[in-house]
């Protein structure tokens, strides 16, 4: 017969336990750090993400795939953590990862442990790339009567409208995110897609440390908005490394690094819808660099220079270093129509500060028509000892083996 008393030491037993199995979870699970936040070890995942993203989600470390255009819906939040890799696959259709207005992407990558989103065949031009969207300020051209259009439809082949009057618009935080084969063009002829592309996004949005590599159209696009940027890198992509226009107006904008190799268009290309305006962007610390042999995309000899201002774009550079562009009719700085050098080169709304030429490339350009290019002498001045874009080495910079910061 079992007595009373060891029914009990069995009992206690029991829960000693099942408190120590409790206690192994936990200590396999999570650690503390030193200042009391919870650190919970990460699983490694897999599967497929495809749909609207409805439910704020988080994929953990892993590798995935991405299925068809994946649309982070209003109120929702897309959580990837670093080490994650998602493959896109061109023979399933058209891929992207497109957040909608209100909803946020968090992609909290490292430099030794960035998010990585590729595409299977490792082809040019196979999906869409990030795509965000915002309800910051744009301006999209102007009415017959001169009113600014504040509102515009997006070229990426989804046709939403994008534009509002939110500047501090908040899409999320993306840091050390590499975007691989991307810049789809669509079927239509008229639309396409970039590795990056922001319509209206604002300041509230964290971009950092970001490449585009190996893209069939630009790197990185901004529509509009106030959003800036911080640590990119822009390599092999067959147009422009950075383009923008809607009137973009990002002012914290530092450490650019474009690398254009086999082919590529302008290093940066700049317009504001022809609107006149009164706002323009800052990038300090820019770095553009063209391959010996690099043609243009579809063969145009004149879309080959380092910057071009076109459409009444303008902003402040500063701290930039050029090389490579000394092709025939290539220049350091193009102005393509004479509408943007009597508004913007001569007003002082162009600003090209501590320029370093690194080879026999020219000054400056006018475009087709005929005018001649001035800049007052404090608006454009030339430097030996500009660095350029600064940028730390890392798994986030490096794709297929290639050291991407190599050349800067």
């Amino acid at each position: 017969l079992i007595n009373k008393k060891t029914i009990i030491l069995k009992n206690i037993k029991m829960k000693k336990l099942v408190f120590s199995l409790a206690l192994l979870s936990f200590v396999f699970t999570s650690c503390t750090s030193s200042d009391g936040d919870v650190i919970t070890t990460l699983t490694t995942g897999t599967g497929a993400i495809t749909g609207d993203i409805i439910v704020s989600k988080t994929y953990t470390k892993g590798t995935y795939t991405l299925s068809g255009t994946v649309r982070v819906k209003p109120g929702t939040t897309l959580t990837f953590e670093a080490g994650s890799v998602i493959t896109a696959d061109a023979s399933n259709g058209t891929d992207a990862l497109l957040v909608e207005n209100g909803g946020k992407l968090n992609i909290s990558g490292t430099a030794a442990e960035p998010v990585v989103f590729t595409e299977k065949s490792k082809t040019a031009g196979s999906w869409g790339g990030i795509i965000m969207f915002g309800d910051a300020p744009i301006v999209s051209g102007k009415t017959a009567d001169g009113t600014p259009i504040t509102s515009a439809t997006s070229e990426d082949g989804t046709n939403i409208v994008y534009g509002g009057t939110n500047p501090s618009h908040n899409g999320g935080s993306l840091k050390y995110v590499r975007v691989e084969y991307a810049g789809k063009k669509i079927l239509d002829g008229n639309s396409e897609m970039n590795g990056f592309s922001f319509y209206s996004v604002g300041s509230g949005t964290v971009l950092e440390n970001l490449v585009s590599y190996k893209g069939a159209d630009d790197g990185f696009e901004f529509y509009g908005g106030t959003v800036s940027a911080k640590n990119l890198v822009s390599y092999g992509n067959t147009d422009d490394s950075f383009d923008w226009q809607d009137g973009w107006q990002g002012q914290e904008n530092t450490n650019w690094y474009a690398y254009q190799t086999g082919a590529g268009n302008f290093g940066m290309e700049i317009e504001s819808k022809s609107v006149n305006n009164a706002f323009f962007p800052k990038v300090s610390n820019i770095t553009l660099r063209r391959a010996a042999g690099t043609v243009t995309e579809a063969g145009n000899p004149l879309e080959i220079d380092a910057i071009q201002f076109k459409k009444e774009g303008n902003g402040e550079y500063s701290n930039v270093v050029i090389s490579g562009y000394t092709s025939a009719n290539a220049t350091t700085v193009r102005i393509q129509d004479a509408a943007t050098n009597t508004n913007q080169v001569t007003t002082g709304k162009i600003k090209m500060l501590n320029v370093k030429i690194a080879d026999a490339t020219p000054l400056w350009g006018a475009g087709a028509t005929t005018f001649t290019v001035a800049f007052l002498p404090a608006n454009f001045t030339t430097s030996t000892t500009a660095t350029g874009a600064l940028l730390t080495p890392g798994a986030w910079a490096i794709a297929d083996g290639v050291n991407l910061l190599g050349n800067l």
